[in-house]
């Protein structure tokens, strides 16, 4: 799929590239990154960054996902992803240091206007039920409660359980 790049306030949210896989071993490789994602392996295996971005950047990868860069006010390449999949999931991680500075609402608000700006259709998320921050990002751009779940998590070896959110175009 082809990645748009789509600019907000303090961000450029652009696709992958081969560059930002160190980087990406640093944020992603952090347990306490990894324990609130499904997908993210802890400890954070060589290679794996690299073959991150090898899948993110095929064209029938069935998802979006663009780097948060914030290089145009002087910030770091990448302070985490944000991704949007052909089923309207969106899921998204950011790298501790950049933890409660409001880029990963800036990043939502972000992929949220550009899906509805395209026409598309009802995005959902999900969020394991110790992770709060997560979950106030997600209410905060509109999303509301619709119930709650259990997903597997790599980095915590096993299910947990979930609040689910779904979001409508106004």
């Amino acid at each position: 799929m082809t990645v748009p790049v789509i600019e907000t306030e303090r961000l450029t949210l652009r696709p992958l590239r081969a560059s930002d896989a160190g980087l990406i071993t640093l944020y992603a490789g952090d347990a306490r990154v990894a324990r609130m994602t499904t997908r993210i392996p802890h400890p954070f295996p060589p290679g794996a960054a690299e073959s991150f971005i090898g899948r993110a950047l095929r064209e029938d990868s069935g998802e979006q996902i663009w780097a948060l860069d914030a290089t145009k006010i002087d910030g770091e390449e990448i302070l985490g992803t944000i991704a949007l999949r052909d089923t309207g999931d969106v899921g998204y991680w950011i790298g501790p240091p950049f933890w409660r500075t409001g880029y990963a609402s800036e990043a939502l608000a972000g992929v949220i206007s550009w899906h509805f700006a395209q026409g598309g259709g009802q995005l959902k998320a999900q969020v394991f039920q110790d992770n709060d921050a997560s979950a106030a990002v997600l209410t905060s751009a509109g999303f509301g409660y619709v119930g709650e779940g259990d997903s597997y998590s790599v980095a915590r070896g096993g299910i947990q359980a979930v609040w689910s959110y779904t979001l409508d175009a106004k």
